[in-house]
């Protein structure tokens, strides 16, 4: 998520690559992450009319605690049309020993900083921020701290605002939902490994201009056409072209694990099977909660995960349509070990990761967030990617797995201001390679001749 990623869930309402799930996930394009098993055993699929049970579609959003944000420094205007942090203005932001990090929270953000520093070594940085070099003195730094990890923070990092630093946050988590590895009774919704008939191709290997771009389809003929859809993946048209990894009991469950990226199977017998990003077929992610807002669906209140789903569980026949005009479809693979990867391909951690869009935040970077609401304020670190999470200062939060995770994921939405930490000395690096902005020349009047 993650891979894919983050669904009020952001992708949701509007659209991580992870592998986990978010209000709004879209799909993040890309892996996976670890959480504590529920201890309670997954729920039965409902008969015709019987009661629904707890999910994580209907359990009720958690209430979260107003705060005040810390207000943005001052900035010139976000150039139009930027597609980098470099190209979107950078100004410093305050500094570090200011900001209200706690002692627990600097804990957990050094864990994940340590834990991706490989990847910032080795990564290209496509923010155009910073090269793996500048982050060589931090990371070995980090690899031998010991005791209270806020001054590590403070000694090697400054504070980077990225345009205005308005910031909107939005959050996902691990699911759990009933599934089985062999198909039975009351289990019937198919968990699709990667087709050999999906085609990634990278563009850039047929002109610079395409360069980082790719595309996914497959060969029809003699023509290289979009790959098959939600729809038509539903329908069938994957027989004898995907392999089938488990076997989920709810399709609204499994739309928004696919959403998630990533997420756990249970089965009635308490046996999990986890299950992570392989891959997506190529088409656009579309967020069903803002089609429904749009159309009037949903009414005042509604608008998190758990409206909606409670919506398309009411509507089932219109609910699959509309879920239809997602043409996304996320192929899975079982995964070993302990958790949900991310974008970099490292286990994210609840209350602690975000997913972010790498070209306005270097993946593996701590940033820090100050929100409307006390959850969501703190240090974090960018080590995943969203379909949805694009442009400056947009972050998907990670919540882990559990009753808990998926209920402030579920009614995650805050706003405030976000700043970046970098490598103490990258700004004045980037200021001073910036060319001098040309001044107006006035013109000086002309002096009439006697």
């Amino acid at each position: 998520m993650r891979i894919i990623g983050g669904l009020a869930l952001a992708g949701l309402l509007g659209a991580c690559s992870s592998g986990i799930v978010s209000p709004e996930a879209g799909t993040r394009p890309a892996p996976t992450r670890p959480a504590p098993t529920r201890p309670e055993p997954a729920p039965e699929r409902p008969r015709p009319g019987a009661a629904l049970p707890e999910t994580p579609a209907n359990l009720p959003a958690r209430q979260p605690t107003a705060a005040t944000p810390l207000p943005a420094m001052p900035a010139a205007p976000v150039a139009t049309g930027a597609t980098t942090a470099a190209m979107a203005g950078l100004v410093a932001g305050p500094a570090i020993e200011t900001l209200p990090i706690t002692s627990d929270n600097a804990k957990r953000a050094l864990a994940a900083f340590k834990l991706s520093c490989p990847g910032l070594l080795r990564r290209t940085d496509s923010s155009g921020l910073t090269t793996g070099t500048d982050w060589t003195n931090a990371c070995a730094a980090a690899a031998s701290w010991s005791g209270d990890a806020a001054p590590f923070f403070a000694q090697w990092f400054e504070t980077v605002q990225v345009g205005n630093g308005a910031a909107f946050a939005t959050g996902y988590y691990e699911p759990e939902i009933a599934g089985v590895r062999a198909r039975r009774s009351g289990y019937d919704v198919p968990v699709y490994g990667v087709p050999d008939n999906l085609i990634e191709v990278d563009l850039g290997l047929f002109s610079d201009a395409l360069k980082g771009k790719k595309i996914r389809g497959r060969v029809d003929g003699r023509q290289f056409v979009p790959y098959y859809d939600r729809t038509q993946i539903e329908q069938g048209a994957l027989e004898g072209h995907a392999p089938v990894v488990a076997w989920a009991a709810d399709p609204i469950e499994m739309f928004f694990l696919q959403v998630q990226g990533s997420g756990r199977l249970k089965g009635p017998d308490g046996q999990v099977v986890r299950i992570g990003y392989a891959g997506q077929n190529g088409r656009d992610y579309t967020g069903i909660g803002k089609l429904m807002k749009d159309r009037g669906l949903l009414g005042p209140g509604q608008t998190s995960m758990q409206g909606i789903v409670a919506w398309l569980r009411a509507n089932p026949e219109q609910g699959r349509v509309i879920m239809r005009e997602n043409k996304s479809f996320v192929f899975f693979k079982e995964l070993d070990g302990a958790g949900p990867l991310g974008a970099m391909g490292y286990p994210v951690a609840g209350w602690t990761s975000v997913a972010a869009d790498p070209k306005f935040v270097p993946l593996g970077a701590p940033l820090f967030l100050s929100a409307d609401r006390t959850d969501a304020t703190g240090l974090w670190v960018a080590q995943d990617t969203g379909g949805a999470i694009k442009g400056a200062n947009r972050i998907d939060t990670f919540w882990g797995a559990g009753d808990d995770a998926r209920a402030i994921a579920g009614g995650m939405a805050a706003r405030g201001t976000a700043w970046l930490l970098l490598p103490k000395g990258t700004l004045a690096r980037l200021t001073a390679a910036q060319p001098p902005v040309p001044q107006p020349v006035t013109p000086q009047p002309t002096i009439p001749q006697p």
